[in-house]
C-alpha cells in the first residue's frame, strides 16, 4: 500500500504534532479544522501557536477548513477530533474518500450515546458500497507536545489488515517515533480509552496528597479494569500489558503534562467539575468517557469498581476522600483480573 498524501483532521495539539512528525519527513501533508478563525491562523502564521508553539510548519504542511480540498485523491485520513464529535465529522468526510483509503483513528474515547469506539463508528457509518476502506488505531504512550519536540516515543498502530498496519507503521516511523503492528483495533482501542478515566483517579488521589503507594494501587487495578473490559469486548490480553496498554497508563497517570490527571488533581483539591474544567483549554476526555464507559461495562456486566467511584465523583458529586474509602471497604477478595 503506496501511500503518496495524508489529511489530518483535526488541528488541535495531536493533530499538529502528527502533522509535524509525517511534514518533516517530507510527506505532504493537509492539516483541516471546522474552526475557520483558527485555520486562518495558523495559515497566516505558519504556526499553531495556541497548541504548539516553537514549531514552525514545513512547506509540506498545508492547512484547509475545506474537508472535500483536504481528502481529495488523500490515501491516508488521519482522524483526530474529539470522540463526541467524531461522528458527524466521519459522515460529512466518507462521500469524499477514495476507494482503498486508509482511515487511522489517534483519538481515545469512546461515544457515550451508543458505546462505539471511534473505528465502530466508522463502520456503523460507512455504506457497503465497495469502497472497500480500511479502518485502523494509532494509540501508546505519547504526549503531543513531546511528539513535536522529537522526544524518543513508542506507539502500536493496530489494523485488521496487516498490510495495512504495516503501511500506516512505516508512514509513522521515525528516528525519534518508533512505531509498532498489531491487528488487535479494539483492545488498543479500549486500552487508549479508559486510561484516561484511571488518569483522573490518579489525579485525585494526588489533589487528596495520597502518596506513591496509592498511585502504584491505583495503576495496578487499573489496568486489571481495562484488561476485563477489553476482552469482554474482543480485546487480546496481551495488548493490555503493551505499549497501548500499560504504557499509555503509565504516562497518562504520573505525566504532568496529562490533562487527565490535571482534571483529577484539580477535582481531589476541591474544585467542582465545572470549575476544573473550565481552568483548561483542551479536551480532557477521560471525562466524557467515564460516563461512555459507565454505561458499557454496566451492559457488558463487567466488574469495574473504579470506573464507577470516578464516575460518581464526576456525575453523582461525590466527595473523593469518600471515593477511595469505599474501594478500600469493598469484600476482600483473591487477586486476579
Amino acid at each position: 500500500m503506496k501511500i503518496n498524501r495524508i489529511a489530518m483532521i483535526g488541528a488541535g495539539s495531536w493533530g499538529t504534532a502528527l502533522a509535524l512528525l509525517l511534514t518533516r519527513q517530507g510527506y505532504p501533508v493537509t492539516l483541516w479544522d471546522r474552526d475557520v478563525d483558527h485555520i486562518r491562523q495558523l495559515a497566516k502564521d505558519r504556526e499553531n501557536k495556541r497548541y504548539q508553539a516553537g514549531h514552525p510548519f514545513p512547506e509540506t504542511l498545508q492547512v484547509s477548513d475545506n474537508l472535500e480540498a483536504a481528502v481529495k485523491g488523500v490515501e491516508c485520513v488521519v482522524m483526530v477530533v474529539p470522540s463526541h464529535g467524531f461522528r458527524e465529522v466521519y459522515r460529512q468526510l466518507y462521500p469524499m474518500l477514495m476507494p482503498g483509503a486508509l482511515l487511522v483513528s489517534a483519538t481515545k474515547g469512546i461515544e457515550i450515546e451508543s458505546g462505539q469506539t471511534m473505528t465502530g463508528i466508522m463502520r456503523q457509518e460507512t455504506p457497503n458500497d465497495g469502497k472497500h476502506l480500511h479502518f485502523g488505531v494509532l494509540s501508546g504512550p505519547s504526549f503531543a507536545a513531546e511528539v513535536a519536540d522529537r522526544q524518543p516515543t513508542a506507539v502500536t498502530v493496530a489494523f485488521a489488515d496487516t498490510d495495512a498496519a504495516k503501511a500506516v507503521q512505516h508512514l509513522f516511523s521515525t528516528d525519534t517515533f518508533r512505531v509498532y503492528s498489531s491487528d488487535d483495533v479494539i483492545g488498543l482501542e479500549i486500552s487508549g480509552a479508559i486510561k484516561n478515566v484511571i488518569a483522573i483517579a490518579a489525579g485525585i488521589c494526588d489533589g487528596l496528597h495520597y502518596g506513591l503507594n496509592t498511585r502504584a494501587a491505583l495503576m495496578t487495578r487499573g489496568l486489571a479494569e481495562i484488561t476485563r473490559l477489553g476482552v469482554a469486548m474482543g480485546g487480546q490480553p496481551q495488548t493490555f500489558a503493551g505499549l497501548g496498554g500499560m504504557g499509555d497508563l503509565v504516562l497518562t497517570c504520573t505525566g504532568n503534562l496529562s490533562r487527565n490527571r490535571t482534571v483529577g488533581l484539580k477535582l481531589g483539591s476541591g474544585l467542582t467539575l465545572d470549575q476544573a474544567l473550565s481552568e483548561m483549554k483542551m479536551v480532557a476526555e477521560g471525562v466524557k468517557t467515564t460516563k461512555s464507559c459507565f454505561q458499557l461495562a454496566k451492559t457488558l456486566g463487567v466488574e469495574m469498581p473504579i470506573l464507577e467511584q470516578v464516575y460518581q465523583v464526576l456525575y453523582e458529586d461525590k466527595q473523593c476522600a469518600d471515593a477511595v474509602r469505599e474501594l478500600f471497604q469493598r469484600d476482600l477478595k483473591q487477586e486476579s483480573l
